[in-house]
């Protein structure tokens, strides 16, 4: 799920101050360090038990991020984001993440690409991981060198937590995991911008590489925000009929006049 540079131009700053830690985005210069390091004086805890760890999220979903920015507070770690595969690799050239969680679909192509190339990298990042919301999806990213699966919607903090420290070589750690499970809730904003980025791409005459794109997106939204109606509409532009993508652009419209609402 991708971005493009006029749906940049609809607002980035304000997703960049929810997600906190920062956020990086196809064309733009990431600042500050993000390797691994604790604060001063500080271990991980049963309350925060991936403290000192920095996860680089490969992700083009402004909502799915979100999801992985509030798992990733209440765990201790530090998020960074990147929504492309270009953007992951200018990124990795200058930055050693402890743990990588890379979407299958993304807007330059596929994130089986780039878990390979982690997979192969020296120093190889503590724990990789392939996210996606399609059918079969887990056996492509283990099939590419992942060390395990995120399953969309990525909601349970105990699951994220898991994930993680079940697959890193830290003995510390291995003992941790969250005292009680919680599930978070992502903002509705981002939500919103992930509907109007489905509504731009559809806008005009879409192409067939726009189109598959774009039902591979609204496909994944559906899963994270569990909403039927937007799995619907991804089936109808697969469908390459004109009815069906008239009905996916209205219900993409009624979408987002509720999500305005909220």
């Amino acid at each position: 799920m991708g971005r493009g540079r006029a749906a940049r131009k609809a607002g980035p700053g304000a997703f960049n101050r929810r997600l906190g830690q920062g956020a990086l985005y196809c064309g733009e210069k990431e600042t500050g360090m993000s390797d691994d390091m604790p604060p001063p004086g500080a271990l991980p805890s049963a309350g925060r038990p991936l403290l000192g760890l920095t996860v680089l999220a490969v992700e083009d979903s402004r909502f799915a991020c979100e999801a992985l920015r509030l798992l990733c507070l209440r765990s201790g770690a530090r998020l960074r984001r990147a929504d492309c595969l270009g953007a992951a690799r200018r990124h990795l050239r200058a930055y050693r993440p402890g743990v990588v969680i890379v979407d299958l679909g993304l807007p330059d192509g596929r994130g089986e690409a780039l878990i390979g190339a982690l997979h192969r990298r020296e120093p190889r990042p503590a724990v990789v991981l392939g996210s996606s919301g399609d059918d079969g999806a887990k056996l492509l990213a283990l099939r590419a060198g992942a060390d395990g699966f995120l399953a969309k919607p990525v909601a349970s903090l105990s699951a994220f937590q898991q994930a993680i420290l079940s697959r890193i070589n830290d003995p510390a750690r291995h003992a941790l995991r969250a005292l009680h499970d919680e599930t978070v809730h992502p903002d509705p904003l981002a939500l919103r911008d992930d509907l109007l980025h489905a509504a731009a791409m559809l806008a005009g005459r879409p192409d067939g590489a726009a189109l598959d794109y774009a039902a591979q997106f609204l496909r994944g939204l559906a899963r994270a925000a569990q909403d039927h109606g937007l799995e619907q509409a991804a089936g109808w532009l697969d469908a390459r009929d004109a009815g069906g993508l008239g009905r996916a652009r209205g219900l993409l419209q009624a979408r987002i006049r509720a999500a305005a609402r909220v």
